[in-house]
């Protein structure tokens, strides 16, 4: 675990000074788009379950968060909602902006989470962090997912990303934090930079 925060600082540290004029140019780029604030900021559920704060620049309308709970609200009334094949992202999603159409395929939203690495909350490589009300419904297996820090980037992340619904997800994780080595990181980082570079599965 000493070479895993290691390598995430010596990675996040460097990357954050030398992407800040690119950081500028977004924050500019997302509040002439839409209204609201550039940054998102939402709850997460870390390692050991502990609750943290997760950074990302905005990519959807303000009002995002009730337009997918009206969704769900929907579905279930109609007795269509599974969680464990609902998919949270999707092609033509219509509560993302112009800008973050783009920040999302080119994976640039998650530029904040460098703020997460180095403060400690977040790894380079990991499981995903969740919100509290999925993390609620996991079995004690899948709690197994909060004994790594979560990640930018993991297993699920270069075998699907926005395409995985959330039990695909959720074993890519089990299988990341039953596998665990820092050369496993340095792979799924190695395998990351082509899945960015392509865009494939972004939306």
């Amino acid at each position: 675990m000493f070479a895993k925060r290691l390598l995430d600082l010596l990675i996040a540290i460097p990357l954050l000074i030398v992407i800040s004029p690119l950081w500028i140019f977004i924050v500019l780029w997302i509040k002439v788009d839409s209204p609201g604030s550039a940054i998102f900021r939402q709850q997460r559920v870390g390692r050991k379950g502990d609750l943290f704060t997760i950074y990302k620049f905005r990519t959807m309308v303000p009002n995002a968060e009730g337009v997918m709970k009206a969704k769900i609200e929907q579905l279930k009334q109609e007795g269509k909602f599974d969680p464990d094949n609902f998919v949270f992202q999707e092609k033509n999603d219509p509560r993302i902006t112009n800008s973050g159409r783009f920040l999302r395929k080119t994976s640039l939203d998650e530029l904040p989470q460098l703020l997460n690495i180095i403060n400690g909350s977040m790894s380079l490589v990991g499981p995903r962090p969740e919100v509290p009300e999925i993390v609620d419904k996991y079995t004690p297996e899948q709690r197994s997912r909060l004994n790594m820090p979560p990640g930018v980037t993991g297993l699920a992340q270069i075998n699907g990303r926005s395409d995985l619904p959330l039990t695909q997800t959720l074993n890519y994780d089990m299988q990341y934090v039953k596998d665990w080595s820092i050369w496993l990181d340095v792979k799924i980082l190695w395998k990351t930079f082509f899945v960015v570079f392509t865009g494939k599965d972004a939306y």
